[in-house]
């Protein structure tokens, strides 16, 4: 299913989509692909699946510690093609998210057409800017796949412009300042910050970075196009399976209205 295929029926069914993000990998290359599946099979619309990098700038110590885990473990960049094959072939919508430098020392036209072909829709690559990402935008095109760019609270309204014109998909928003994690509660700037996008853009917005549970998850779908969870759920499997299972459940019923 294309991105736009996932929010038009989010859309029908009058709800945000849920974006479950999971780090290809961890903690080996097919106990990630199990936990994908499981959290398509519990409600989640589109799966953000992480390449594990060396120097993620944008993502907390539970990103960190699952991406070195990956590393030491032996996963390569080429692995994340096959783990987005099997959860597409399996039903899910996955995009990558992955660091610049990686997909550069990969072949940025290599990287765009072989994520193509094992079925990925598109990409987030935090450090990659709109100035910068020429190369990157012309492959990502070339292949059918959606350049999704990120936007900050902080972001100028010259900023929030060129950003959101430059994304395809949808745009993610940033709920806070910082890096990733779980948060207590849902920072007040992200409703603030959908509103300046949703000005700008008629592309989805969907609030990542924070969100823990399903009660957070149904307090930003009355406002954002979709939710985005990682920490969590990383927090989750890292217990077991079941634990894993249980918080992608209540955080597709959140995002439904069913929490």
């Amino acid at each position: 299913m294309s991105l736009s295929d996932v929010f038009d029926k989010v859309r029908e069914e009058n709800r945000a989509a849920f974006i479950g993000y999971y780090p290809a990998g961890f903690p080996t290359t097919d106990k990630s692909i199990e936990n994908i599946k499981a959290i398509v099979d519990a409600g989640a619309d589109i799966i953000e699946v992480g390449l594990p990098f060396s120097d993620p700038m944008m993502d907390g110590p539970t990103i960190q510690d699952a991406a070195n885990v990956a590393l030491d473990a032996g996963f390569r960049t080429r692995e994340i093609m096959c783990v987005v094959r099997e959860v597409t072939e399996y039903g899910g919508t996955c995009v990558v998210m992955s660091y610049w430098n990686p997909i550069l020392q990969y072949g940025p036209e290599r990287f765009a057409k072989d994520l193509a072909a094992a079925g990925g829709r598109g990409t987030i690559i935090p450090d990659l800017i709109p100035e910068e990402a020429g190369q990157w935008q012309r492959a990502a095109e070339a292949n059918g796949l959606s350049n999704i760019m990120l936007v900050a609270p902080s972001s100028t309204n010259e900023r929030l412009q060129l950003t959101a014109t430059a994304s395809t998909g949808f745009v993610y928003a940033t709920s806070h300042m910082g890096v990733t994690g779980a948060q207590a509660s849902v920072d007040s700037a992200a409703g603030k910050l959908v509103a300046r996008t949703r000005e700008v853009t008629d592309t989805p917005v969907c609030v990542g970075l924070g969100v823990s549970n399903g009660e957070q998850a149904a307090e930003i779908a009355e406002f954002a196009d979709g939710v985005i969870v990682g920490s969590a759920l990383i927090k989750a499997a890292m217990k077991s399976t079941d634990d894993l299972v249980t918080l992608a459940r209540e955080l597709a019923a959140g995002v439904r209205g069913e929490s």
